[in-house]
């Protein structure tokens, strides 16, 4: 067997999720580091703020979602999918792109632009390629919603590592990603409580069309009308609100498994509510607390319940949560609590609570890699390739 056959290269999320871990883990402690006054990226125009940034989006995020998207895509359209070599050269792009993010400030700018574009140009281009190409088959009709919001992470990306447009760029990439998250968490829920719970969640396909588009509007709510921008916030954040109350929260929050894809569906609604107090009163106050509730409870309580399941059901295993893996989900909401919600009790205590946060993205994302990427590295266990 050479080496591009090996089971960790025969479906995205295998290679993907285990730098998932890798990222997980170390990206939120090397910027607790750095608030400390520790090791940093050498001095430049590029800032540590800039830097933590794309590399929780970019880095981090983009591993998740980039291993989701790659494996999803082939299920959704039936083909094959990306495999072998392809996985190779994806996986050691974004290997590049994190060496090229710590040594931004000395890179000559053209060779940190390729290091820093490589990675996200291909993947899209490939996504789009799957999902255009084979469009016949597609089992989603609103799966252009990826085909609208993948190539806009290109333009986001750029815009947050620009010191004239950091904050759009962050703006427009938070937005994205609630885009993705959205319809991947329309999908998968009630699939999730059908199989678990034996519960229909009732849908509205008007509800779930105005979310989804709403939420598309909202990826340039920087850009929107002053008087327009915080009322869409709000109004996304009321129908979100909604469809919650009607797909049965309590008896979701019963199991932690479950319970915490709804508590990241909160972290959602939050977010859009700080937005909105923020833009209407002009909370400067509020700081960097609505970024954080999204990365904090939108993405570190949903990831690692989603990857639990991905590569347990992918790797031919039964998906049930065992007690590491709960105790893994309550590290995490841990996480959230420490970074989100003590510091508005006790803000003298801010550095603290960063070490304290980071500890436990550290905790969990180890736990993850020592349990699962055995998993990633074997073949299936069901005797299946992919």
């Amino acid at each position: 067997m050479s080496f591009s056959e090996r089971p960790l290269w025969q479906v995205g999320f295998r290679p993907f999720f285990a730098l998932a871990c890798l990222a997980g883990a170390l990206l939120p402690v090397l910027w607790a580091l750095m608030f400390f006054g520790g090791r940093m990226p050498p001095p430049g125009s590029l800032s540590s703020t800039q830097w933590h940034a794309h590399e929780m989006f970019f880095g981090f995020g983009w591993a998740v979602l980039g291993g989701f998207l790659l494996t999803s895509t082939k299920n959704w359209v039936k083909i094959r999918g990306y495999h072998g070599t392809a996985l190779m050269v994806l996986s050691g792009a974004w290997l590049v792109e994190r060496v090229g993010m710590w040594f931004a400030n000395v890179l000559p700018g053209t060779l940190f632009r390729l290091s820093n574009t490589l990675f996200l140009a291909m993947i899209v281009g490939m996504l789009l390629w799957s999902l255009i190409r084979y469009h016949r088959n597609d089992a989603f009709r609103d799966n252009y919603f990826f085909l609208i919001i993948l190539p806009l992470f290109l333009i986001a990306k750029n815009l947050l590592l620009g010191a004239d447009h950091f904050q759009v760029g962050v703006g427009i990439t938070l937005g994205l990603f609630r885009v993705a998250f959205l319809v991947m968490l329309e999908r998968t829920l009630s699939q999730f409580m059908k199989n678990a719970l034996q519960i229909d969640l009732p849908r509205n396909p008007w509800l779930d069309g105005a979310i989804k588009l709403l939420a598309l509007l909202l990826v340039a709510v920087d850009l929107l009308p002053q008087a327009l921008a915080p009322w869409s916030s709000l109004l996304l954040a009321l129908l979100l609100s909604l469809r919650f109350a009607i797909w049965k929260p309590l008896q979701a929050l019963r199991r932690i498994d479950i319970g915490i894809m709804y508590l990241g569906y909160l972290a959602i609604v939050a977010q859009l509510v700080l937005d909105f107090v923020e833009r209407v009163g002009h909370a400067a106050w509020l700081g960097t607390l609505p970024i954080h509730v999204f990365t904090f409870g939108a993405m570190g309580l949903i990831v690692p319940a989603m990857f639990i399941r991905i590569v347990k059901g992918h790797t031919g295993r039964k998906v049930a949560f065992d007690t590491v893996d709960k105790r893994v989900l309550w590290i995490m909401i841990a996480g959230l609590t420490i970074r989100t919600l003590l510091p508005q009790f006790a803000p003298a205590a801010y550095p603290y609570w960063i070490a304290l946060a980071a500890m436990c993205w550290l905790l969990c994302f180890t736990i993850l890699a020592w349990r699962y990427i055995p998993y990633l590295l074997q073949a299936r266990v069901d005797g299946r390739v992919h």
